[in-house]
């Protein structure tokens, strides 16, 4: 699973004139940075936010100001004092917090990498992640993204909503395939919404990477509201779908309880 993009479960609050454009500029361009994206000039950070050039060159000097981002005179690219970020949430957070280690005794007994995932606008945010110590694959962290149609954590998510919720956050953005196996249409996805419902999990068998199979689980408060997902993720040579149900699923629900008691 290795898609990584950026945004929150809430719904975004209309614009005021309280919002503080720059601010909204300096933190977009901070998210336009990503793997495939690692430095960029002015124009090019720019075009990915919708900006001036002028604006973005503005805003890139600003947070090498504060130590967030390095340049050349002519490339940017984030300095490592972006990490105060990711450690704010990590910080001050109070469900990663809570449930990073449930994740790692849960990592640990099954041997297999695991996630917890959260709603963020129309997609799947990465909150906290334990990788096996036979790592899976690298490039999902913490703050990665996942697409919302077509990962295990992302329909769990999205059985928690009413229909019409998750058509709209669907209807954002194109589903479109990763893989021959990724399911694409509303029609297929609403079975597997329902299934998800039903059975209480959710499964994604290599829709996102080739070789990639994943389950994952609501994660509940105590009154019984859908919080976070909780996910586990195995090569598909390793295990088959029905193998990784039998095998790890029965953990990863009494990791469920031990959460529902506490959140």
């Amino acid at each position: 699973m290795a898609h990584d993009e950026s945004r929150d479960a809430a719904p975004r609050p209309a614009r005021s004139r309280d919002r503080m454009g720059g601010l909204v500029k300096g933190l977009q361009l901070i998210e336009a940075f990503d793997s495939a994206h690692g430095r960029m000039t002015p124009t090019e950070a720019a075009l990915r936010v919708g900006i001036s050039p002028a604006a973005a060159r503005r805003c890139l000097l600003t947070l090498c100001e504060l130590g967030y981002a390095q340049t050349d005179g002519k490339q940017y690219w984030l300095s490592h004092g972006a990490l105060r970020v990711a450690y704010a949430y990590a910080a001050s957070t109070r469900l990663p917090r809570m449930l990073q280690p449930a994740l790692d005794a849960l990592t640990e007994r099954t041997r297999e990498s695991g996630s917890l995932c959260v709603l963020d606008g129309n997609r799947v945010a990465i909150a906290a992640r334990a990788t096996a110590r036979r790592t899976m694959r690298v490039g999902l962290v913490m703050g990665s993204h996942l697409p919302l149609f077509c990962s295990s954590g992302g329909r769990v998510l999205m059985a928690a909503l009413r229909d019409d919720e998750w058509r709209a956050l669907v209807a954002s953005a194109a589903m479109e395939p990763y893989t021959r196996h990724t399911v694409v249409t509303l029609d297929g996805l609403a079975g597997l919404i329902d299934e998800c419902r039903r059975i209480g999990y959710a499964a994604c068998d290599e829709e996102i990477e080739l070789g990639v199979r994943s389950i994952a689980i609501p994660i509940y408060n105590k009154q019984g509201a859908t919080v976070a997902a909780m996910s586990v993720s195995t090569r598909a040579e390793r295990m088959t779908t029905a193998e990784m149900v039998n095998q790890l699923l029965p953990t990863m629900l009494r990791n469920q309880e031990w959460a529902r008691s506490r959140i």
